[in-house]
């Protein structure tokens, strides 16, 4: 059989595979983009927008809830309609699907293959009964849960953060596995849709990559909203009983009961089916695609974004890395993945938002810091909202006055750490910060007086 030749091959219609695909396009060149699920990967499909939207359901059910708070008259219980729920979260996540696959029909020399991938070699893919070539290849696979070898887990039926999103019924007691990120979010949205939901942990605390005042906070705020949290779960196994699961996670505790299973213990990237050997591209030990400092692979002519590289697991770190690519390739732009600054959200409420180096980590680097902390008590935003949950803390370099990181946990935390990451891009010191003059009243217009009151870090 002949193989079709494009001048480019993109595997994966995700958050970096379809805007480079969009790019190469406009530069001219024939592309055959595969996709063997759905177009816009896992943000558009079972991440980002559908969960948000969700999240964005369970925040209305909660400040219906406090309406007493605010003056505010409910008549008769706060009821949720989680087949509308539902419907909104399709509706929403369809609408943006679709909006994509109109874009790339638009695409003149772009081809949209939909099946399954695999190399035949370091030029060539097979999908389905086609065979096409291409000098530049370009993977952007993502990833999948992990579910890990624990007693009785394949005895029982279970959840992960794609099946979730086909549930079709509220679950009256959902266990979640895991305590970090993604099993945060489902364990608060599903408590304020009416579930009873239960968190087990194997490590010490949740969010492990946090500072431990962060994760403190984070406990304090899942449990009161009547979420029970069990942490150094040394024992996890499932078992059937009855219509029920049970997990056990301390031998000297009851196991957990509920009536559905959620497994939020991490992701493994979807390249062991690639037929990578055929092409030669070396993976790492988990199973990452290894690329460079410009996300070349082992391979030349073969470049890896997205989740299945390791190089992040966010959307935005995905679309960063189709940004580099683009750069370098179209418009003689150096971008290097080392340039960017780690950033994410926890989108619990209230959010996480995160950049730069965390306490620990500055603590372990040795070099002299000064930190700045206020909690949302003492945020007259955050007060007149009635959201007082959390805090906001700054971290800086004693000695050149460089911003380290900063963690704002608390309504906005999302958006308002942008205010210290931009600044973190232009290498300004932390008395920038302190000289700006923000808007009142807001979250982030305390970040200025944080800077001005910063301490040595003990």
């Amino acid at each position: 059989m002949d193989a079709k030749s494009f001048d480019a091959i993109v595997i994966g219609a995700g958050q970096a595979g379809t805007p480079l695909a969009g790019r190469l396009n406009a530069a001219g060149m024939s592309v055959a983009l595969i996709e063997r699920k759905l177009v816009g990967g896992t943000c558009v499909n079972t991440g980002c927008i559908p969960t948000k939207t969700m999240v964005a359901s369970a925040y209305a059910a909660h400040l219906a809830r406090r309406a007493a708070d605010y003056g505010v008259t409910v008549s008769g219980a706060v009821g949720v309609d989680y087949a509308a729920i539902k419907a909104r979260k399709d509706k929403v996540s369809g609408a943006s699907r679709t909006g994509l696959e109109t874009w790339i029909a638009s695409m003149e020399k772009c081809t949209l293959y939909r099946g399954h991938a695999r190399f035949v070699t370091a030029n060539t893919v097979r999908v389905g009964d086609e065979l096409l070539t291409a000098p530049k290849i370009f993977l952007n696979t993502g990833g999948r849960a992990s579910v890990p070898d624990l007693p009785g887990v394949n005895d029982v039926p279970y959840l992960t953060n794609s099946s979730m999103m086909d549930l079709d019924v509220l679950p009256s007691h959902l266990i979640v596995v895991g305590g970090s990120y993604i099993s945060l979010e489902f364990a608060q949205m599903f408590r304020r849709f009416g579930s009873e939901v239960t968190v087990i942990e194997k490590a010490p605390r949740l969010t492990g990559r946090e500072d431990e005042d962060t994760s403190a906070a984070i406990l304090s705020i899942l449990e009161n909203e009547g979420i029970a949290v069990h942490v150094g779960a040394d024992d996890i196994g499932f078992a059937r009983k009855g219509n029920e699961i049970a997990v056990t996670f301390s031998a000297d505790k009851p196991p957990a009961v509920g009536s559905h299973v959620l497994l939020a213990l991490g992701r493994v990237p979807n390249t062991d089916d690639l037929g990578l050997d055929k092409a030669g591209v070396a993976v790492d030990q988990r199973g990452f695609i290894v690329v460079d400092d410009q996300l070349r692979t082992s391979v030349p002519g073969i470049w890896a974004m997205g989740d299945c590289n390791g190089k992040g697991a966010f959307t935005h770190t995905s679309y960063n890395d189709y940004e580099i690519v683009a750069a370098n390739l179209l418009d003689n732009d150096p971008r290097k993945v080392s340039d960017r600054i780690e950033a994410y959200a926890l989108y619990i409420d209230p959010p996480l938002g995160r950049c730069g180096m965390t306490e620990a980590a500055v603590k372990k680097s040795g070099r002299r810091a000064l930190v700045g902390q206020r909690p949302m008590t003492r945020v007259g935003r955050a007060v007149e909202k009635g959201e007082t949950q959390g805090f906001m803390k700054i971290l800086a370099d004693a000695d050149t006055g460089e911003i380290l990181g900063c963690a704002v946990l608390g309504p906005g935390g999302d958006e308002a750490i942008h205010c210290v990451l931009d600044l973190m891009y232009t290498k300004a010191p932390i008395s920038t910060l302190a000289r700006a003059m923000h808007i009142h009243p807001n979250v982030s217009e305390l970040l200025p007086t944080i800077a001005q009151e910063l301490k040595p870090l003990a």
